[in-house]
């Protein structure tokens, strides 16, 4: 198993691009557990964050604008709902908000930046453990995807997709599979839209390139002492378009501390990325270029 240890990203040959993925819970809840002191010490080049529950125009303090990072953020209409944000050292050529359905566009699930010819995405599946009414969302919103996912592919651009898929993929995924079976992010046919996202149209599960090995999860109840028995679910995700899937160099689930009910992802990728960093924390806050 190859893990990530707190060093800087460039070592020796090799040109690290390191990107960290985290459901946040509420952003301005993860800043006061130290979130932000936290991920100034990891040296990331891109973050996706999800679930950030707050307007943007909220987001006063100068945290949520980490220095050296242009910093953007795409929220729900709805407030202390949803949203989903990145910051990148490296300025986008675009900046793309929503994947074209007002459903879930509405919702803040979708941002991302185009970086040359890699892409990244912070995505946010919808949940739909709350009740019928939201896994007929979810489903909408997994049918509504998969052509845009054809669409990502034909573009002949790179993508890392990060985020909250709220589905677990298989039996390893999660501590208790048997349980969970005929519940909402192990449902059989959500399985199988993984299996066909990774199959039929050849995406890759960036973390199980470097890591086959149980008890990896990335979301815990709050219920039952499931954190500290680590009783959870993997399903939170970078997938790679599969040119991607050699450059994954090494990966790691953060638990020393906890933000939230999700713990932070962090995968170091082999790229080496030109253009013009970031200078400073106040990056324009657009929809093309910035």
């Amino acid at each position: 198993m190859r893990t990530i240890h707190n060093i800087h990203n460039k070592i020796g040959a090799l040109n690290l691009f390191r990107v960290i993925s985290v459901n946040v819970n509420g952003i301005r809840a993860a800043a006061r557990k130290g979130f932000f002191e936290w991920l100034s010490t990891m040296e990331p080049d891109v973050v996706c964050i999800q679930e950030t529950r707050a307007q943007h125009h909220q987001l006063t303090d100068p945290c949520f604008a980490p220095d050296g990072y242009h910093c953007y953020y795409e929220d729900a209409v709805r407030k202390g709902y949803s949203g989903v944000a990145i910051y990148s050292r490296h300025r986008p050529d675009a900046v793309v908000r929503g994947f074209g359905v007002a459903e879930f566009d509405d919702e803040g699930r979708y941002l991302e930046l185009r970086l040359g010819k890699l892409r990244i995405v912070s995505l946010y599946l919808p949940s739909g453990s709350s009740g019928e009414a939201r896994q007929e969302s979810k489903f909408r919103f997994l049918d509504a995807f998969v052509p845009h996912l054809d669409s990502l592919k034909q573009s002949g651009a790179e993508y890392i997709l990060c985020g909250d898929w709220n589905i677990a993929h298989k039996e390893i995924d999660l501590r208790n599979w048997r349980a969970n079976r005929t519940n909402s992010g192990f449902l059989p046919e959500e399985r199988q839209w993984l299996d066909e996202l990774f199959g039929t149209h050849d995406f890759v599960d960036a973390f199980r390139t470097v890591n086959s090995e149980p008890d990896q999860y990335t979301w815990w109840s709050n219920r039952g002492r499931a954190w500290e028995k680590n009783v959870g679910w993997r399903i939170d995700y970078h997938i790679i378009t599969s040119a991607l899937a050699d450059r994954v160099r090494c990966a790691d689930i953060y638990k020393a501390r906890r933000f939230s009910d999700h713990a932070p992802l962090t995968i170091d990728y082999d790229l080496e990325l030109g253009g013009k960093q970031a200078g400073s924390s106040h990056a324009p806050r657009a929809t093309d270029a910035a």
